[in-house]
């Protein structure tokens, strides 16, 4: 047995609607089909795709909301100068570093739950 590939992240809310608005706005996933849980929450996939890529579990108390051991999530990215306005018009914090070389674009940010999430851009886009 091995793993083929990455299946989701799971990231744990108090506040799901804050939380699928700001994936919706910074990465463009959106809410779709979902299992019918005992818990609230959401399932978010990438536009055109047909496994969801990120689980939100909601209805979490804050004091939950901790840092885990991993560190942060990280997506592929389109479109650098539009994710930096986003963040900017929104007040996000961010940290761009880019590979050494003009190679990629490494583009961090936190959600509203504390979860750092990277999105990686191809190196000959421009900042």
């Amino acid at each position: 047995m091995s793993a083929i590939g990455m299946n989701h992240f799971t990231i744990l809310t108090n506040d799901l609607d804050a939380t699928i608005a700001f994936y919706g706005r910074h990465l463009a996933l959106a809410p779709g089909a979902r299992p019918a849980f005992s818990f609230p929450g959401a399932w978010l996939y990438a536009q055109g795709g047909s496994d969801a890529i990120l689980h939100v579990v909601a209805g979490r108390s804050p004091e939950r909301l901790v840092p885990g051991v991993i560190d942060h999530m990280a997506f592929t990215g389109r479109g650098l100068r539009a994710a930096l306005d986003r963040l900017e018009a929104d007040g996000v914090a961010y940290d761009l570093r880019q590979l050494p070389g003009g190679g990629t674009w490494q583009l961090f940010f936190t959600d509203p739950n504390g979860a750092r999430v990277e999105l990686d851009f191809d190196g000959s886009e421009t900042r």
